[in-house]
Order: C-alpha cells, then structure tokens, then sequence
C-alpha cells in the first residue's frame, strides 16, 4: 500500500472516536474535597489541575462536554448540601440519560447526605480516556446502587468518590497520597493502566490502603505488595490462551508483535506471547515497536510477510490503538489477526470494518459468556444496553470490597479479608477470590469480530465457541 493511502488510515484513525450504545460502548455528547467530616486539602497535580478538581462525590462532573441542565442542578445542590434537591435532580437527570453511571452514583451519594458511610474511592482516567472511564464507573455504581438499595454494609451505605488520574503515573501518585491521608477512605477501585497501578502502589502499600484494579493486567503486579489486588487476569493468561488457540486451533506457528515499548501493559503481553507461543513450539519472527516515530505500517506487513509470518499479533494500548488499526487495514485479511483487550473497543469495529472480521482477541469477560450468570440482565435493566469486561470486573472489583467490609470495616480489616482462605464473593464474571500473589485465577475469553448489529457498528465481538 502507497504511504499516501497510509497516512489516510491514520487520518481516518484520528478522526473517528469510541461511543457506540451496545456491546458496552456509549454516546456522550474553596479549600478542598469534603470527605465525611474531613477535607483533602488542595495539593498542585501534573498538569496545573489542583487536586480538589480532581476527586468528586458529587460536586463536580468530569462528564466531558456540556452536562444537562437538571444534573449541573444537581452537581451545584450536592455542592451546597441540598441533599433531597439533589437527589430530585439527580432522579430526573437519570430519566433523561439513564446509562450515565457519574449520575448514579451521585444520587447514591446524595441519598446519603451526612449520615454514616463506608468510603470507597474510583481512581479512573476522566481527561484522556473517558469512554473507558465510563465502563469501570458502570460496574462500580451497578454495585453501590444493589447493596445501598439493600440496606447498604450492614446498614450503613456505600458512599463512592470519583478520581479523575489522567492515566498519567505521576497524578495517579498525587491522588494516592490524598486517598492514603484521609482516613474515612477505606478502598480504591483502579487504577486503569498497569503503569500507574504500580506507580500509585507504591504509595498505597505505604499508607497501608487496599487498591484493587479491575483493568491492570501487566505481569509485574503480580506479588507487588500485600494491598494491591487485580479482578482481571494477568497477561500471562491472555498470552497463553491466544499462544494455544494459534497454534493448536488455527495450526500456526509463525508470528510477528506489533506493540508499544513504553507502556507496561503493552510490554508485559508482548513478552508474555512470544514465550507462550515458543512453548507450545511456534516463534515470533520480529516485534513491531508502535511507539517509534519512524514506524511504517506498511513497511512493517510487507517485512513480515517476506518472513513467512501466517498471524499479526497486536498488543497495542490506547495509545498505539490508531497505529495498531493502520496494520489492521494495511493487512487487508492476508495473515490471521490475534489482539489484547485493549483493542476491544468500538473504534476497532468502526475503523476495522470488514477487515477486522475474523480477528480473535483474548479478554477477562463478554456478556454473552456465560449463561448462567444474571449480572447481564440486571445491568441490562440498569444501563438498557449491554456492558463491557470493563464494568464487569469494576463491578467485581466493588462487590470484593464490599464483602471485606462486611467482615471488617476498617484499612486492616478489608486487607486481611481480602487475603484470608475462607474469603470470597460472587461477582459478574464468577466467584472472586485472591491468590496470596493479589492475582484472581480466572480465565480468558476469546472473542471474534464479526458482522452484526448490537454495537450499531455494523460488527461485533461474539464468543469463540
């Protein structure tokens, strides 16, 4: 393919941008945060936002873009401590967007004024990936709105703040810090990307305060501290199980990565296949580093087809997805695609079309998965779609920490339930349960791209059967 036909893919790439309703994918058009009777004080972030902008229980929407009148009455009476006008507010704005998860969790929190909460805190990217944050405050508030409906934690609620981190390293830290100094938080739910988990970690590990990402999968948080826990499997597990569908099912034993070398994740699952598809006696003839300024997708396909190359394997991140899709399409169905799940968003079926069909992708859960799970009808009847893996391991996620603090409502409690043998808790994906490692030993689902309508894309990710 010509460079010139190149650079219109990744015009095309950038100019079309994730949010279809189905298939988990949606539409969107002072002196500190208050946190029961303490207030996190301002501190400067990276990027010239104070930390009070940052972190909201109802105060602030981090919905990019205008937010509809009755929620931005809402926002202004939780302000003021306005808490039955808040929650008529808050009521009606969810009539006229019901799937928007910020808004029910607010009207959680308003429900809850003053009175006596447990506190538990999302630490999710809002400036630079908001569909995705979206997804994890889906599952997130699909919990806070079932056990508060229920009485809450042995009658006390669930109260959930929101942590806008950039899914930058360095804010992730900032809002660590400020979650550790305030004793009412009692867990954290993310965050998103493996490189801030391990950076955030650090600090959530010293102040002793349990984080559990439901969406970091690289290898390195294995056994990286006795606080940071994982719903989502390890990329040890995504590798494996596309290692063994592409060489035992597909009967391919030659491969070429493209990924990022400055993402973790992106890393951690590159290194993770080219060992798993050695052991099960394939190779991987050359890694495709997305991130280099001078790589060429074209360039790239034609090297590894003169390779002999029968599967391009991408292991992109967000970041890099846009590079990934330009393979993708450069590709035109000649050699067998395999990807990660962060390539399992709806500008994939957008950009990729007919030329993603028949692509496989390893990720933690697909709505359709399991049968005998009720969580996909229950948030169906929530959100009137369908939901991501993201919002089901954010549910999960949730759902862990609202059974340690049942058995113990404090920093230490959650952590030791966490850990204990005897815990467990039935989630969206299964039963949870932590190995002493933080890791959950659950499996990977592959799913297929191909022609349908849920998504309103034209094209679906369906289960391999």
């Amino acid at each position: 393919m010509s460079q010139k036909n190149e650079t219109a893919i990744l015009a095309l790439a950038l100019l079309l941008t994730v949010g279809i309703v189905g298939g988990g994918f949606w539409w969107f058009s002072n002196n500190g945060v208050k946190i029961g009777n303490k207030i996190i004080q301002n501190q400067e972030s990276g990027n010239n936002s104070s930390l009070q902008d940052r972190i909201s229980f109802g105060e602030k929407s981090f919905i990019p873009g205008d937010i509809s009148p009755v929620k931005k009455e809402g926002v202004q009476a939780i302000a003021a401590k306005s808490y039955n006008r808040a929650i008529a507010n808050f009521t009606a704005a969810l009539k006229l967007n019901r799937n928007d998860p910020e808004t029910l969790i607010f009207l959680n929190n308003a429900r809850i004024g003053s009175s006596k909460s447990y506190t538990i805190v999302a630490s999710v990217p809002f400036g630079t990936d908001p569909n995705t944050s979206l997804e994890i405050l889906r599952g997130i508030a699909q919990a806070q709105n079932q056990v508060n409906s229920f009485g809450g934690v042995k009658g006390v609620r669930l109260r959930v703040g929101i942590a806008n981190d950039d899914d930058n390293p360095e804010i992730a830290k900032q809002i660590a810090s400020t979650l550790v100094s305030n004793s009412e938080v009692l867990g954290v739910v993310g965050p998103n990307t493996s490189d801030s988990t391990l950076a955030a970690g650090a600090i959530y590990t010293s102040g002793q305060l349990v984080a559990i990402s439901p969406t970091s999968t690289s290898v390195k948080i294995s056994n990286f501290s006795r606080y940071i826990f994982r719903t989502v499997p390890s990329d040890f597990m995504a590798a494996r199980t596309l290692a063994n569908y592409m060489v035992r099912t597909l009967q391919k034993k030659n491969a070429v990565v493209f990924f990022n070398s400055q993402s973790n994740y992106s890393q951690s699952l590159k290194s993770e296949f080219v060992s798993s598809v050695s052991l099960e006696g394939g190779q991987v003839a050359s890694e495709f580093d997305l991130s280099r300024a001078d790589f060429s997708a074209a360039k790239s396909v034609e090297q590894a087809t003169k390779q002999g190359a029968e599967v391009l394997m991408l292991a992109a991140n967000t970041e890099t997805l846009d590079k990934a899709l330009q393979v993708l399409q450069i590709n035109q169905k000649k050699l067998t695609l395999l990807a990660g799940d962060d390539v399992y968003t709806t500008k994939t079926l957008e950009i990729g079309r007919e030329q993603a069909v028949g692509m496989v992708l390893a990720v933690p859960w697909h709505i359709d998965g399991d049968p005998k799970s009720d969580f996909p009808q229950k948030s169906r009847q929530l959100w009137g779609a369908d939901v991501s893996w993201r919002s089901a391991l954010s549910y999960d996620a949730t759902v862990a920490l609202i059974a340690a603090l049942e058995r113990n409502p404090t920093r230490d409690g959650v952590q030791e339930a966490l850990l204990s043998s005897d815990f467990s808790a039935t989630g969206a994906s299964g039963t949870i349960r932590f190995l002493a490692s933080g890791d959950r030993n659950a499996p990977v689902q592959l799913v297929k791209i191909v022609p349908g309508s849920r998504s309103r894309t034209g094209y679906d990710f369906e289960p391999v059967r």
